[in-house]
């Protein structure tokens, strides 16, 4: 095990960057800039289970990104949290049609009738939200998960997230409401129908989370990264047999790169780009 003298000097004086292992920081300017959200957009596994909300993703799942991504989650690199929540504040910010990522003077699309328009990113369009901000919920890590790793990964992204986006103008909130119903099996190794088997009827909305899910709420999932959507789908499912308020999309920090939708007429979210 290592000494606490050798964890201090990790935070301090880092080895690598967690990305690529070439700078001496916790993250370099070009690992920083693969989770920028400059390639947010709509995702879609191939084999994407019904009930699946609209997916946004701010990175590709590859490289430096899956680095940063298992170094937090799985290595306790918990500052990771604040770029890993800025990448999820612009899946979020795209999926309600106010991309974090537009740059400056560069018009933005729309989704669901809100305008999009900004200017540096997404406090131009912080007033179409200023009346109904987002509420952002979690994917709940497994109990004993949270013991292994020391933390809830996902939660503590979704904090930082909600509060990139209230700097911004928008006021996010996140509702941890979900909670496991019964216990499931690891995911790793399993395929598509797999992890659908495994999930179903998994999660539930915990017994005071319907108080925090007012009628009219812009609910968001959130999760650090998609792979078949059966844990997102879930998670709709669950949020659905309660709340009335409707599941207004789903925003993960990364996707596999095959899952991107192009903006194109046979895209089934083009509406989402436009």
């Amino acid at each position: 095990m290592r000494g606490w003298w050798q964890e201090l000097a990790g935070l301090v004086l880092p080895a690598g960057c967690t990305g690529c292992g070439a700078a001496r920081e916790l993250l370099c300017a070009g690992c920083a800039q693969a989770l920028s959200g400059a390639a947010a957009g709509c995702v879609r596994p191939s084999a994407g289970p019904a009930g699946l909300p609209v997916v946004h993703a701010a990175a590709v799942y590859e490289g430096a990104v899956r680095e940063v991504v298992l170094a937090h989650k799985e290595r306790g690199a918990l500052p990771l949290a604040g770029p890993l929540g800025a990448a999820l504040a612009v899946a979020v910010g795209t999926a309600l049609g106010v991309p974090a990522g537009a740059p400056a003077g560069v018009p933005a699309r729309t989704a669901a009738g809100v305008p999009g328009a900004v200017s540096g990113g997404l406090r131009g369009g912080a007033d179409a939200l200023a009346g109904a901000g987002p509420v952002l919920v979690p994917v709940p890590s497994a109990r004993r998960q949270v013991r292994a790793r020391g933390h809830d990964p996902v939660r503590r992204i979704a904090l930082a997230a909600a509060a990139r986006l209230r700097r911004a103008g928008v006021p996010a909130r996140v509702a941890p409401v979900l909670r496991h119903a019964r216990p499931v099996a690891d995911q790793a190794g399993l395929g598509a129908r797999e992890r659908r088997e495994n999930l179903s009827g998994a999660l539930g909305v915990r017994r005071d989370g319907r108080a925090l899910l007012p009628d009219g709420a812009r609910i968001v999932l959130v999760d650090d990264v998609i792979t078949t959507g059966a844990t997102l789908a879930e998670a709709a499912r669950a949020l659905r047999a309660v709340s009335a308020a409707p599941v207004a999309a789903a925003a993960v920090v990364a996707a596999p790169a095959d899952s991107f939708l192009s903006n194109s007429a046979d895209n089934p979210y083009r509406a989402t780009f436009l």
